[in-house]
């Protein structure tokens, strides 16, 4: 199949690693390649070594090419959407000192509420990063690996984002971009830049940081030879910023300055994602504000716990997804790894309201319930967060 212009959008998130081939000129999905990612760790933590990332975007574009039969020579370019917040830790050579702390890894809760303390409480930090500290952000555990695992940290000679970690891979040179680095909680959304005081405070200097590009669309390198031998891709074509998972989905949704604004969404999948594009800066400390990807801000709120609690319900039951029937008493508070929004990283799930005649299938039902309760308050906080009021008619009533 020929193709005069291609190019290949990646998202690597916790589970697995998608290579969108897309033709560049009508916006037509050619093939998707994946391939799958291995979480270890038990209790809080969460872990993948960077280099599994690396060797299923491999896999993944070889996959995508062949479903496609798309010619190497027609892709012009490809880009990198990944799971925010991961710490992922480097020698010299740009190899991982260690497995990379996940954004779902919850043992940085301690280190996240004493940095919230030290700089003078949440306010203090959404007026900085738009953001307050908890275990999920990237500044949490950083802390987290000086304490615990200070030769480590001590040894590190570059800190990415999961998803600057393949863009660096794919380029050779250290990039980043405002949204994935406003999940970090030492990038300022207030001035556009890392924030000094900030990473004074954690002990960090800005040479271990990648430079921040203008937006998530601009051109920060070209496809290394090394880089394009292992895809199978011609060396020297455009490899773009990229971005934070969340961000990318945004603009593949139309949301942003040249799309729609103030209209949140909802994304239900291992978290349960709202998020709205907006010109207003987010403070609000039961929120992240992050910024977009092409200059406004991206007001957020994630649950750890969506589809994980209702498949963790369906397996102790044994049953399937499709069983459930209304909870009726049955109550399940979801909170099975924690929380993050609210935050409530040492919660655990809660079962209440059991009857005699209560069913299996009401307390998987119980379980969609509590799981979507949760996602619906953090959405009322998002549309505040945009100057909305979600009980207002017009508001409750918007397709």
């Amino acid at each position: 199949m020929s193709h005069s212009q291609v190019v290949i959008g990646v998202d690597s998130s916790t589970q697995s690693t998608k290579a969108a081939f897309t033709d560049a000129a009508t916006g037509r999905l050619l093939a998707v390649g994946r391939a799958p990612h291995r979480v270890t760790g038990e209790g809080g933590a969460r872990e993948t070594d960077p280099e599994v990332w690396w060797d299923a975007l491999r896999d993944a574009v070889g996959a995508g090419l062949k479903e496609s039969g798309v010619q190497p020579s027609s892709v012009i370019g490809i880009a990198v959407a990944g799971q925010q917040h991961g710490l992922v830790v480097l020698d010299g050579a740009g190899r991982p000192l260690r497995p990379a702390l996940l954004w779902n890894d919850t043992r940085s809760a301690p280190q996240a509420a004493a940095l919230t303390e030290t700089l003078g409480g949440p306010d203090a930090w959404t007026a900085r990063t738009g953001s307050v500290p908890v275990a999920s952000m990237t500044a949490s555990k950083w802390q987290w690996l000086r304490e615990n695992d200070p030769a480590v940290a001590d040894a590190t000679a570059a800190i990415r984002l999961p998803h600057d970690f393949l863009t660096e891979r794919l380029a050779g040179t250290p990039a980043t971009d405002p949204g994935d680095a406003s999940g970090t909680c030492w990038y300022s959304t207030a001035t556009g830049e890392y924030d000094a005081e900030l990473l004074a405070l954690l002990g960090l200097d800005t040479d271990l940081l990648p430079p921040v590009a203008a937006t998530g669309a601009a051109r920060v390198g070209s496809l290394t030879a090394g880089a394009a031998a292992e895809l199978g891709l011609p060396a020297g074509i455009a490899v773009a910023a990229g971005t934070g998972d969340n961000m990318s989905a945004a603009v593949g949704l139309g949301f942003g300055g040249a799309g729609l604004l103030d209209h949140p969404v909802l994304s239900l999948g291992t978290s349960g994602t709202v998020f709205a594009a907006t010109r207003t800066r987010p403070a609000s400390a039961a929120l992240a504000g992050f910024a977009a990807a092409d200059g406004t801000y991206l007001p957020l709120a994630c649950t750890l716990n969506c589809t994980l609690a209702v498949d963790k319900v369906a397996a102790l039951l044994r049953l399937d997804r499709e069983d459930a029937t209304p909870g009726g008493e049955a109550v399940l508070l979801p909170y099975l790894d924690g929380e993050r929004t609210p935050d409530l990283p040492a919660a655990s799930g809660l079962l209440t309201g059991i009857r005699h005649d209560t069913t299996p299938q009401q307390l998987l039902g119980a379980a969609y319930e509590g799981a979507a309760v949760t996602v619906l308050r953090a959405l009322d906080e998002v549309m505040r967060a945009c100057g909305l009021d979600p009980a207002a008619p017009e508001v409750a009533g918007r397709p």
